[in-house]
């Protein structure tokens, strides 16, 4: 089962069927989920003793899914050579929890950068200061509607945290702690309130849909989002430029959360299908198959001889993608991220609420102790 866009499908598709061609006594099918349905039915299938053999996703899925039972460890399925073939730098292409090996990647990044329409922005902004002194030409509003230099998902947690990382801190200790009241969360909280409401760049509201479609419609010059948009803006004829996310007036840059998306083996799966899947996920990871997803689905591979093949370096998108990426920060696979999310979500959304909107500071302490909360009852 997988989550992967469209045009991955499709190469999915062709490389199973050579991948059957050299096990014809053998059946492989792919499934397709929405990323949240595929977690959760996933997670049913298995504790139901059913499921599918292997599980893509991206490898934060590891902490709930070992909390679960319902995926296994690997080590004792690949030798030491094929693991140490894998990046470890800036995102680890193996992910492992309490030591063992759980998740093997079949390309790294799934992080968020700038994206620009070069017609209305020929050079992007490298610190925010200049976002700021641009923008106030690219935010007017005329027949067509409100123009805006920056659009993004900014109501989303996942969207603000590269500037709680860019302001030097994360949104969770190393040992499953949140790490949310402090002065890092309070100034980019800021800096997305002075983005809406002093400066007026920014829509004064906008989900995933709105920002994506603003782009599109070319009322938003520029807009942060992942390598997984960057198909659809080519299908939609944008021409556009991939950046970093401009530096902040401390002069950091914007550190997005970064994972590898790769292959869980079901807890299920036993005696030789476990043997075939484990001979699937080595043929799915394979140089020529992690470029052909490359070419199709402008994916970074895991593995550092497809990292460091011409391909990867004749693609300017993928080179700027990569640049981001270098700054962002590895996306933890500790259980406790899923209720850091779910604990940051309703303060940080009150940060916009037109009726009785939080502070920064208040916000907070809030996510705080929720997150704090959560927790406790999750371990209890």
């Amino acid at each position: 089962w997988n989550q992967m866009r469209p045009e991955e499908r499709a190469t999915l598709d062709s490389v199973l069927k050579v991948f059957g061609q050299q096990h014809p006594e053998w059946t492989f099918k792919q499934l397709y989920y929405e990323n949240e349905q595929l977690r959760t039915n996933f997670q049913i299938a298995a504790l139901g003793g059913s499921g599918p053999e292997l599980l893509f996703g991206p490898a934060d899925n590891v902490g709930p899914f070992v909390q679960l039972g319902v995926i296994q460890p690997l080590d004792s399925l690949f030798d030491a050579a094929y693991l140490s073939s894998f990046i470890d730098d800036p995102v680890p292409g193996l992910t492992r929890q309490d030591g063992k090996l759980y998740h093997i990647g079949a390309d790294v990044g799934n992080h968020l950068c700038l994206v620009y329409n070069r017609k209305l922005v020929p050079t992007p902004p490298r610190t925010m200061a200049e976002l700021i002194e641009m923008g106030q030409k690219l935010t007017y509003k005329d027949a067509a509607g409100p123009h805006y230099a920056l659009a993004w998902n900014f109501i989303e947690p996942f969207f603000f945290v590269p500037f709680v990382g860019g302001y030097g801190s994360g949104v969770i200790s190393p040992e499953g702690k949140p790490t949310l009241d402090n002065e890092a969360v309070v100034k980019a909280a800021q800096l997305v309130l002075d983005l809406r409401n002093k400066y007026k760049l920014i829509p004064k509201e906008a989900d995933y849909n709105i920002a994506d479609a603003l782009f599109k419609d070319g009322r938003a010059a520029m807009l942060i989002n992942g390598p997984w948009s960057f198909s659809a803006y080519r299908d939609a004829k944008i021409d556009f430029g991939v950046a970093r996310i401009p530096m902040l007036d401390n002069g950091q840059w914007p550190r997005p959360m970064a994972t590898a998306r790769g292959y869980a083996m079901n807890v299920n799966a036993t005696g030789e299908k476990r043997q075939m899947a484990a001979e699937l996920i080595r043929f799915l990871t394979s140089t020529d198959v992690e470029l052909a997803f490359t070419r199709t689905g402008g994916t970074i591979p895991s593995r550092q001889e497809a990292f460091n093949d011409p391909l990867v370096a004749a693609d300017s998108t993928l080179q700027q993608s990569m640049r981001q990426l270098e700054v962002s920060q590895p996306q933890p696979t500790v259980k406790e991220m899923r209720i850091i999310w779910d604990a940051m979500r309703p303060p940080y959304q009150a940060l916009f609420s037109n009726d009785a909107p939080l502070t920064p500071p208040q916000a907070a302490k809030k996510m705080q102790s929720n997150a704090e909360r959560l927790i406790d009852e999750m371990n209890q």
